[in-house]
């Protein structure tokens, strides 16, 4: 995409079982593994969601993991 033209996709952000996020089209079927967060808009507005609510960019099952490992 060149520099000059604009992006007036509306996005939507989605997320998969180890609570990855990213973002899609909105006007196409999800990935395989992915399901909506429920948010969609301009791909700024998505992008600033994800920082919102994506604090921990571990995978969920890494996450587990070393949680089972803290444990006495």
């Amino acid at each position: 995409m060149s520099a000059d033209r604009t992006d007036d996709t509306i996005y939507k952000v989605v997320v998969n079982h180890e609570e990855q996020y990213s973002i899609w089209p909105v006007d196409r079927e999800n990935p395989l593994g992915w399901r909506d967060a429920g948010k969609s808009g301009p791909k700024e507005e998505c992008l600033a969601y994800i920082r919102e609510v994506w604090t921990d960019m571990r995978p969920l099952s890494l996450r587990k993991k070393m949680a089972e490992s803290d444990l006495p």
